[in-house]
């Protein structure tokens, strides 16, 4: 009679034997393929697709199956933005255009920003909060996954976890005409016990806390902490017990610190960084989400999108500060993800800023492929062409190990084995 064990380890078997010997449906021909973990590029590589997951990497094709056509081009793993906002108009850049657009016309919005996110070759990200008490993330996030709408693979967080004026407070009309209160504001420990638990309730992945002021807005001061360590020490020991993770958005030194005192899984930004902070954030191996474009973007566009001139006053003014601290991440091996925390249509400008800002061309891939799917919790999905992964695979015109700006020009997208875009010629 064959023990437990011995029948566990019977299936296991014959359900790899079963998975390997899945029918192929697709395969896609790499002129060159990247593998993101070694850096190793093959050339003429076959990646063979079953379904919507990857099942061998041949240097042949499998005889019977359509074969997709890249040779002429560069191949690596879908894309992961870590740092998006999804909702909403991103060219309207006024602090009063929150409060003039409808939930429901925000999630409208949305759908057209995701597409956008998946021509630019990304076919995963997370949502970094959002303004909208009703959750429109989530809706969008959901219905990616169930099919009813196109759209990157999502986590989401839920609101922006701040105190009374600070930078997720989106009150910004005269005290005589100010909203009535807020679900994301939290002036206290037991407010914050609140807010986590709401978010978590409707059904966010991340807790997004609002470590010190920030730039977009025009009341916030980025220098000044403003959630206290023990609010988000709170924040974090309810998100990690209900298996959440937390992020904090932190420019200023001093709520850096604080943000990963309390035990935070990512420092969002991070601008103002010093050394004290890169060396807490190496020992408690908190992830960094630079957003380098995001700043430099802003002195293009200006006040031309309807932003308030004292916001940008402080973009000029942070901007000073965003190289010396990134160095300091870099000389402290600070685990980097890739995040724009912008206009979808600018999405792959973070890829030329990571580089500028002293990466290697292969460290800002993997910043944006298997560094992204391991803060986000993915990483056996997701993050590299692998056997048993997802095949969300992309193409571009060129070799980005070599110009990392060709990853701007993304030929073919494809996730989960169907193809979203094909531009190749």
């Amino acid at each position: 009679m064959r023990t437990k064990a011995s029948l566990v380890f019977t299936f296991l078997f014959l359900a790899l034997v079963v998975y390997g010997q899945q029918t192929p449906t697709v395969a896609i021909r790499a002129g060159h393929l990247i593998d993101v973990r070694s850096g190793k590029v093959s050339t003429n590589a076959y990646i063979v697709v079953a379904k919507d997951r990857v099942v061998r990497i041949s240097d042949a094709a499998p005889s019977g199956v359509r074969v997709i056509d890249l040779s002429k081009y560069t191949v690596v793993p879908g894309l992961i933005d870590s740092h998006a906002h999804v909702l909403g108009n991103p060219k309207d850049q006024s602090s009063t255009g929150n409060l003039r657009m409808s939930s429901a016309q925000k999630a409208i919005w949305g759908m057209r920003n995701l597409q956008v996110w998946l021509d630019h070759g990304f076919t995963a990200l997370r949502d970094a909060c959002e303004g909208d008490a009703a959750y429109g993330q989530f809706a969008l996030r959901d219905s990616v996954e169930s099919g009813l709408i196109r759209g990157p693979r999502m986590v989401s967080a839920g609101g922006c976890v701040s105190l009374t004026g600070g930078h997720g407070d989106g009150d910004v009309l005269a005290p005589d005409a100010g909203l009535a209160s807020q679900p994301n504001i939290a002036d206290s420990v037991d407010d914050i016990a609140r807010v986590v638990r709401r978010d978590i309730k409707y059904g966010a992945d991340w807790i997004k806390l609002m470590a010190t002021g920030g730039v977009m807005d025009p009341i916030s001061d980025y220098r000044v902490q403003e959630l206290s360590e023990e609010q988000m020490a709170k924040a974090v020991e309810i998100a990690h017990r209900a298996g959440k993770k937390v992020m904090a958005h932190a420019e200023g030194a001093e709520g850096i610190k604080a943000a990963v005192r309390a035990g935070v899984d990512s420092i969002e930004h991070g601008t103002v960084m010093d050394e004290e902070g890169a060396r807490l954030m190496e020992q408690h191996g908190t992830w960094l989400v630079p957003t380098l474009y995001c700043f430099q973007h802003d002195m293009e566009t200006g006040t031309s999108q309807g932003r308030d001139p004292v916001s940008f006053a402080k973009g000029v003014a942070i901007l000073k500060e965003q190289q010396p601290a990134f160095s300091r991440a870099i000389a402290h091996h600070i685990k980097i993800a890739y995040g724009v925390d912008d206009d979808p249509d600018v999405v792959s400008k973070e890829f030329g800023a990571l580089v500028r800002g002293g990466l290697s061309t292969l460290d800002a891939l993997r910043a944006a492929t298997i560094n992204g799917a391991e803060l986000t919790g993915r990483a056996k999905d997701i993050g590299s062409i692998e056997p048993g992964k997802f095949a969300d695979i992309v193409a571009v015109d060129g070799d980005p190990l070599a110009d990392i700006t060709v990853m701007e020009k993304v030929v073919f997208v494809m996730k989960g084995g169907e193809v979203y875009a094909n531009n190749a010629k």
